[in-house]
């Protein structure tokens, strides 16, 4: 019997675990009750369990055999500050938060796997489940590793996966190299020198300066970078003024940038403060530029990324995976587990895109159909990352 024929008799099982957090979302280092629910089925199951990694993080460790290899494999826990528009039953009890990425089901999905490998340890190693808080900007990858994660429980490679709303059920997409983005901010106060608005002479304008900097920082990406490097530079805050006759002493500036390659990353900072510093020169105001590293771009392994491939076509069937699709300006903190091990990152087909079934949307809901294919992932990528020696 196929695998997944056999998961489909623990889906009703997984489904309503996944409904049950789905209806009890929790923040950033909130997620008390999720991490207590994760524990109690990996003791449940026998399975070694440890709490409080990176404050709300949940490790199982599992091993069968005599080898000495390892594996890692990641689900993020923690929800979304969004007011659910949903009515189904599982709708979130908490308002102003929801599961609008999924990590209801990234979670479910993982203990289903645990609790298949525990119970048919057709494998020779361990395996490191990792339920990690924070993934939605607070930066939970960071907080457990700070916390001595990979020396407490070392692996070869760790591995994780995201749904992806719009790539079609039952297929799964792998890339070789950047699958998302780095997520960086920038911040720009422009001092001028206040002055009536009908005398504008007596003042320096740093709205005028400001409108300036913005047209400036457009040619950041088109005229300093490779056209074949992807990046995006968006300034999506102007603050400045409170008066219609009042020349105002100084204007904010804020946005993004994007970029797949740390080089070209680096590149987009360098040139954005060469820019600040020549406009302002140009208009005599004071131009400060601050700019904040986010997540790092998430870049997979070749090797890893190749055997996830042959895992997904083992799950879904060979035309069912995608290889090297157009990776994602979005960005996600299991870039940081990726700087210090090898390992991959994969999508995981949710169903159609369109209206409320998008990302971080207030009608989006986790399509429990993917359940036994994650489930089944998960399980073949440890059977064959740790198979037994013939």
């Amino acid at each position: 019997m196929h695998l997944l024929e056999k998961l489909r008799a623990d889906h009703a099982e997984i489904t309503a675990i996944r409904r049950d957090i789905h209806a009890h979302p929790e923040l950033a280092f909130e997620e008390h009750r999720t991490a207590a629910l994760v524990a109690e089925r990996l003791r449940a199951l026998g399975i070694e369990t440890h709490t409080g990694v990176g404050q709300t993080g949940v490790v199982g460790v599992l091993r069968a055999g005599s080898s000495g290899r390892s594996i890692g494999l990641r689900a993020d826990m923690d929800a979304l500050p969004i007011q659910e528009k949903n009515d189904f039953n599982h709708h979130s009890r908490h308002p102003g938060r929801m599961h609008a990425c999924g990590h209801d089901g990234h979670t479910a999905m993982l203990l289903g796997a645990a609790a298949h490998l525990a119970k048919n340890p057709d494998f020779d190693g361990t395996v490191v489940f990792l339920f990690q808080p924070a993934e939605e900007g607070e930066g939970g990858a960071p907080a457990m590793i700070a916390d001595g994660l990979f020396e407490r429980f070392p692996m070869e490679a760790v591995f994780g996966l995201h749904n992806w709303p719009g790539l079609p059920l039952g297929e799964i997409a792998v890339h070789r190299g950047p699958v998302m983005a780095c997520a960086d901010r920038f911040d720009i106060e422009i001092k001028g020198h206040g002055a009536h608005a009908a005398m504008p002479h007596q003042g320096i304008d740093p709205v005028l300066a400001g409108a300036a900097l913005v047209q400036a920082l457009q040619s950041v990406v088109s005229r300093n970078r490779d056209p074949q490097d992807a990046a995006v530079l968006s300034v999506t805050q102007f603050h400045a003024g409170d008066a219609y006759n009042v020349i105002p002493d100084i204007a904010r500036i804020s946005g993004t940038v994007r970029a797949f390659r740390p080089e070209v990353e680096a590149m987009v900072e360098d040139t954005m403060q060469r820019v600040c510093a020549g406009v302002g020169a140009a208009f005599g105001a004071n131009v400060k530029f601050d700019y904040r590293r986010g997540y790092p771009p998430t870049i997979n392994t070749v090797p890893e990324a190749e055997f996830c491939a042959r895992v997904a076509a083992e799950v879904c069937g060979e035309g069912k995976v995608s290889i090297d699709p157009k990776p994602s300006m979005g960005a996600e903190d299991f870039a940081y587990f990726l700087q210090e091990k090898p390992g991959c990152y994969i999508w995981l087909g949710n169903g159609p895109g369109e209206g409320g079934c998008t990302l971080h949307n207030p009608h989006y809901d986790f399509n429990d159909s993917a359940i036994p294919f994650g489930v089944a992932y998960w399980v073949r990528l440890v059977q064959g990352w740790l198979a037994r020696a013939a």
